[in-house]
């Protein structure tokens, strides 16, 4: 299945023998929890099987938290999911995107491309992050917490 069910982006495919259901709402941020609920209803997920990627404004941008579970702390997008699971109880892959430096709005912040410095930074921390979800499929969130949450990637320390 590739298409557009559940208001999304979204493909069907196998990692390591496990049937793999990648999905990115095409609502607004603020609604993207019914199309996760809509698409785990529908193929009969769990809530602790569902791994969430998203961006933190109280991370530096370099640093990328894998979490078992948690509120959604100021973030609009984590708090529809929680409203539309009705759990707090899914992980989530947190990439630290920063606070503003020139004084933009936070929502014209988080809205804009990355700033030139920080590119190569983005690119280390995408490549870390897929790795993080390899590692929650293969080996479950603990280990994944293991290996991930100590990275600095801003520093360039990478895992390979």
């Amino acid at each position: 299945m590739n298409g557009r069910r559940f208001e999304s982006r979204n493909s069907r495919i196998e990692f390591q023998g496990k049937e793999i259901v990648l999905l990115r709402p095409i609502t607004f941020m603020n609604m993207s929890g019914k199309s996760i609920k809509d698409c785990a209803d529908f193929f009969g997920i769990k809530t602790e099987d569902i791994l969430i990627i998203h961006d933190d404004l109280d991370l530096q941008v370099g640093r990328i938290k894998l979490v078992r579970q948690g509120g959604a702390g100021g973030h609009r997008g984590v708090l529809s999911i929680i409203e539309h699971l009705g759990s707090i109880k899914f992980p989530r892959i947190k990439i630290g995107i920063g606070r503003p430096r020139f004084e933009e709005t936070t929502e014209d912040y988080v809205l804009s491309p990355f700033y030139k410095d920080e590119k190569d930074t983005i690119e280390r921390v995408t490549h870390v992050a897929v790795l993080a979800c390899k590692l929650f499929i293969s080996e479950g969130v603990e280990s994944a917490m293991n290996l991930i949450n100590c990275q600095n990637l801003e520093n360039k320390e990478v895992l390979s």
